[in-house]
């Protein structure tokens, strides 16, 4: 192990943040998203089934929004704990399938939309 400095970790830490403000900078974020009769309200974090409002936690909330952000891209359990939950969260990835379960239940006929990649994690997949 090399011995190295405080400001050396501190760049090194200051390159990895930019790095990762910098990507998530460059996706343009819509204020809201229509599937049929599936609406997420991105600035006032409500989502509406046929018009009716439906209650979600904020972590099922934060979980819809990043699946429907990156619609028809594979996102496996690992990176869904990671981009949701943060690197802090020491629990199981079984955590995702309990709060997916909980969305389908509130979305109800939309719950299609959340498409089970088995061995791999999740994705989805609408047309706007």
């Amino acid at each position: 192990v090399k011995p190295f400095s405080p400001k050396e970790v501190m760049a090194r830490l200051n390159v990895i943040v930019r790095r990762n403000v910098k990507v998530k900078q460059e996706k343009p974020i819509k204020q809201k998203y229509q599937f049929g009769g599936l609406e997420i309200d991105i600035t006032g974090r409500n989502v509406y089934v046929d018009g009716e409002k439906v209650e979600m936690t904020p972590k099922e909330y934060d979980l819809l929004f990043y699946l429907v952000q990156n619609q028809n891209i594979a996102l496996s359990r690992e990176k869904l704990l990671q981009e949701v939950w943060g690197f802090d969260f020491f629990g199981d990835d079984r955590t995702v399938d309990t709060h997916i379960k909980m969305i389908r239940n509130s979305i109800g006929i939309y719950r299609d939309y959340i498409v089970t990649l088995r061995g791999v994690g999740y994705k989805f997949e609408a047309m706007e």
